[in-house]
């Protein structure tokens, strides 16, 4: 499913003149701050943009489609320089006593849009004014508010549809980072005659993290990724435990990784990359490559059928089902005198391992390969 950002022109791209509203001249075209680095910054994002404006009385004696053009192409020009580029402008020229289904916030100019072919929920309006609130409501997608405006806050609080909001800001580098971190968090459902499951992971660790699988020492290995791979994981699985522990924890290792892999969108500006860790007196060695290949390599020895309730062979079999879910070479080596440590030292590394390679660089949008692909 397709997914757009429906961005707002005046007082959100460029300043909006006080008393006119309109901007006239190419002396009063003016960038707001931050507006063209963050939209260069959001162009490599998974969204089509979608210029979608209200301009009163365009085209008629008022308000000339030729001056408007100069100073409307003028914008483009500025933002294309940087890379940006919109997929569609949507523009109405009516004016608010038209009362004209086209003009914001009806959705009129947006039938594209509601085709079935755009995941409208995923989608955001950016805009100023709390109309652009209305649209995201009447489009049901959800709303990103510029403004910094005291007054225009509160009454958006008292909106039965505040909720659509999922941002208040003033800071365009701020809504930038809010899409890049909203891009990165995943839920993933299977459900078979073994096992229930249902895990959501957000890579940038901003939700909230619980692990309940019925299998108390997997759950304290799982615990280590949450807090040593800086990420926020819920998992909630029931399986057929009374026959063993084999189906519930191959099954949370395919989810977990279809997660991650999901999470990780197109993965430009990832890390990509491995991890050694010590754990008293063993050690473990994890080698993570998200480069779209599957190789599995696992050199770790048990000496111990099982560590609390969960038998060691199963760690391994844990490990090659999760890298191959996430589509990823992975090797681990470990080795120590104490099977616990062994074990919590292979997730700790792990965990380590998961927060090196998809950790991003701000505002990097490069692929970590040569070959442009991953």
């Amino acid at each position: 499913m397709k997914k757009a950002l429906f961005i707002d022109r005046d007082g959100t791209i460029i300043v909006e003149p006080p008393v006119t509203e309109q901007v006239d001249t190419l002396e009063q075209l003016e960038f707001l701050p931050g507006a063209i680095g963050a939209l260069s910054s959001i162009a490599g994002l998974d969204f089509e943009l979608v210029l979608a404006s209200n301009q009163d009385g365009l085209g008629g004696e008022g308000y000339p489609q030729e001056r408007f053009d100069i100073i409307h192409n003028k914008m483009l020009q500025t933002l294309a320089g940087e890379g940006v580029s919109f997929d569609e402008q949507l523009i109405d020229n009516h004016f608010p006593a038209d009362n004209n289904p086209n003009r914001k916030p009806g959705i009129g100019m947006f039938g594209k849009y509601l085709s079935g072919d755009y995941s409208l929920d995923e989608c955001f309006v950016i805009g100023d004014r709390l109309t652009d609130v209305e649209l995201a409501k009447n489009l049901g997608a959800k709303a990103i508010l510029y403004t910094a405006d005291a007054a225009r806050i509160e009454q958006l609080k008292a909106l039965p549809y505040a909720d659509v909001c999922a941002l208040v800001t003033d800071s365009w580098r701020e809504i930038a980072e809010f899409l890049r971190s909203a891009e990165r968090r995943a839920t993933v459902v299977r459900n078979t005659n073994e096992t229930q499951i249902e895990i959501t992971i957000d890579l940038d660790g901003k939700g909230s993290s619980s692990v309940d699988t019925g299998l108390n020492f997997f759950n304290h290995m799982l615990d280590q990724i949450v807090h040593h791979a800086g990420v926020s994981l819920a998992i909630k699985a029931k399986g057929d435990l009374a026959v063993d522990e084999h189906h519930t924890m191959e099954d949370v290792a395919i989810v977990l990784g279809t997660a991650i892999k999901k999470a990780l969108g197109d993965k430009r500006g990832i890390g990509r990359y491995g991890f050694v860790l010590p754990m008293d007196e063993s050690r473990a060695m994890v080698l993570i490559d998200f480069g779209g290949r599957i190789d599995f390599d696992w050199d770790v020895q048990f000496t111990r059928e099982y560590v609390g309730d969960v038998p060691t062979e199963m760690f391994g079999h844990f490990f090659k089902a999760l890298g191959a879910a996430m589509n990823c070479n992975l090797h681990i080596v470990a080795k120590g005198e104490n099977n616990h440590h062994i074990a919590e030292g292979v997730f700790k590394a792990f965990a380590r391992a998961l927060r090196m390679a998809v950790k991003r660089e701000p505002f990097s949008y490069e692929l970590p390969s040569s070959k442009g692909v991953l």
